[in-house]
């Protein structure tokens, strides 16, 4: 994937796949800059997913738009928001071919049985 807007410096070898998720209902600014002679900052809207190239050594501050101010609330090594590729040839058996990051389960299944949950409820008097 290629930055169209902010291409990265030529001298820049090793970069990654990178994926954020803004998780919060705020408006947030990603930004990366400890990259010399790169300039890289997205608005990342509610629930939003951004997807971006950087160098291994990157580092994106998250910040959080507060009124008429926003507050650094994070910062991400790339490396921790890199986003695993699969080549075609390799052969996976539970492989879909479907994207990744929309595959994880974020949230893990409850296993409760339903008798657990229909027993009345007794007050204490």
């Amino acid at each position: 994937m290629a930055q169209i807007l902010d291409p990265l410096p030529p001298e820049q070898l090793g970069k990654v796949l990178c994926c954020y998720i803004n998780a919060t209902s705020k408006i947030q600014v990603a930004r990366i800059t400890n990259i010399p002679n790169w300039y890289f900052e997205r608005v990342v809207f509610p629930g939003q997913r951004l997807v971006f190239e950087a160098p291994l050594d990157a580092h994106m501050e998250i910040h959080t738009g507060m009124m008429a101010s926003a507050i650094l609330s994070d910062t991400i090594p790339c490396d921790r928001l890199a986003v695993i590729e699969h080549s075609n040839s390799e052969s996976d058996t539970n492989s879909t071919g479907a994207d990744p990051i929309s595959t994880k389960a974020i949230v893990q299944p409850n296993n409760t049985k339903s008798s657990d949950t229909t027993k009345p409820l007794t007050v204490s008097g």
